[in-house]
This record gives structure tokens, C-alpha cells and sequence, in this order.
């Protein structure tokens, strides 16, 4: 059930593991927060994946699409634009991004859940929220996704292929490009090497994984790794943390 005042509202739901909400769009900026499980967010920007440690911000009229990677209680927050405009302590980036859920926010979104909808504390508390969004730079659960159709396919196909089993030629033949093609325009459209894109792809594969409940050693032979040690090591790389050290995150 939507919990409102004037302006903005926030739906508390509980989904299931594999349950999506198709691309959409609409008037309203939106603020996601999974409490608890993990939930994968896509624009054309990219992919985030959010673990309860991250909430991601998407101005309005931003398309974007909710995929549910385990079982999941989602916080939702849509703020009406003049409300952003008029509350906000400093004008908000025009694309989506992804902020810590330092506790003093977890603490915010929790007492607005907590308070009565119309209560002038509320009120000020979601006034704090905005205050104490920080984005994110170069997140390493956000893959950035290239924008030409080239470009697009060679990912596509990469995300797939999450036990990196498809060499760079075999790649590019599928997408109907070539090798050097490839190679040039992910740092172009993505910021990033066709290399580092891979094993980032292929990390957040695992935490998704690892998210449902699978043992690390699992999750590094399902995705490829000739060990745990070696899993580990890619993991840490990318995520400056071990598989155990997410596993432990609150």
C-alpha cells in the first residue's frame, strides 16, 4: 500500500526472485531502495545492481526497467518534479545515479515509513533524504552500457556469456563485428576496456548469485573460474572487497 503526502509517496512491496517492472516511464523523480535482497536496475545509461547498501535515483521521464534478483522488500519513493525543485539543496544530476545508503539515510527512510503521512516531522525528514543523496562515482555494481548497435550487441552477447567461455573473436563474429571494431568502441561508449567491461559483467553476475545464497566456491565454478582463490582475486579487483567481506556487509 502507497503511503503519501502532498507530493510525494512511497510504496512498500514485497517481490519475488525473478518478478520484473517492464520499462517504463513517468512524471515523477523515484528514489528505489531494496531493504532487504537485491534488485537490478536498467536505463539506457546501464545496469546498477543494488544490494540494501545502495539506493539509485532516476529523474523523471527516465525510462528504466526493475528486475528482482533474490526476494526483496522495495522501498519506492516518487517525488512530484516542483517538490524536488523546491526541497532539493542543489540541482540533482538530469540521469539516474546511485547514492550509499549511508545509516543516517537508512535512518530517514525508515522514520517516513514509520511516521504518520501528513505529520510536519515527515515532512522535514524527506526534506533531509535529498540533502543526504551522494552519488556514487564509477560504482563498481554499475556497468556502463555502450550506445551504438555494434556496441550494444557485443554486450548483449557478453553479458550472456558470464563463464567468459566466448574468446574476443568468436565474440565479435557473433555480433558481426570485428575484434579491433569492438575493442575501440567500448572505451569510447563505456569508459571502460571490452576486458574490464567483461570481468565486471561477470563479478556482478556472481554477487547476484551469491545474493540468492550460493557458496562461493559454486559461484566462482559457475562462472567460470579455474578456482575459488582465482574468483576471489577478480572479485576483489572489482569490488575492492572479498566474496566473504560482501557476504558480512550489513
Amino acid at each position: 500500500m502507497p503511503i503519501s503526502i502532498p507530493h510525494v509517496i512511497l510504496y512498500r512491496v514485497h517481490k519475488r526472485r525473478d518478478e520484473a517492472l517492464p520499462e517504463h516511464a513517468h512524471g515523477q523523480a523515484q528514489l528505489t531502495f531494496a531493504i532487504s535482497g537485491m534488485v537490478q536496475l536498467r536505463t539506457e545509461d546501464g545496469i546498477w545492481l543494488l544490494p540494501p547498501q545502495l539506493a539509485a535515483w532516476i529523474p523523471p521521464d527516465i525510462p528504466h526497467r526493475l528486475d528482482i534478483m533474490t526476494n526483496a522488500e522495495l522501498w519506492i519513493l516518487l517525488w512530484d518534479p516542483a517538490t524536488v525543485r523546491a526541497w532539493q539543496p542543489e540541482t540533482l544530476p538530469s540521469q539516474a545515479f546511485i547514492s550509499r545508503v549511508s545509516p543516517l539515510l537508512r535512518s530517514l527512510l525508515e522514520a517516513v515509513a514509520a511516521m504518520d503521512a501528513l505529520s510536519e516531522r515527515r515532512e522535514l525528514a524527506l526534506r533531509l533524504i535529498l540533502h543526504e543523496l551522494q552519488r556514487v562515482e564509477d560504482a563498481p555494481t554499475f556497468l556502463p552500457m555502450p550506445t551504438s548497435q555494434v556496441g550494444l550487441r557485443v554486450a548483449e552477447l557478453a553479458l550472456a556469456d558470464h563463464r567468459n567461455a566466448l574468446d574476443l573473436d568468436t565474440l565479435a563474429s557473433q555480433a558481426a563485428t570485428s575484434v579491433r571494431t569492438a575493442s575501440r568502441r567500448f572505451p569510447e561508449e563505456t569508459g571502460m576496456t571490452l576486458k574490464a567491461w567483461r570481468q565486471r559483467a561477470r563479478i556482478l553476475w556472481t554477487l547476484t548469485e551469491l545474493g540468492r545464497g550460493k557458496p562461493i566456491a559454486r559461484a566462482a565454478r559457475d562462472a567460470g573460474f579455474a578456482s575459488t582463490a582465482a574468483f576471489s582475486h577478480a572479485f576483489r579487483q572489482v569490488m575492492a572487497l572479498t566474496p566473504s567481506e560482501f557476504l558480512s556487509l550489513p
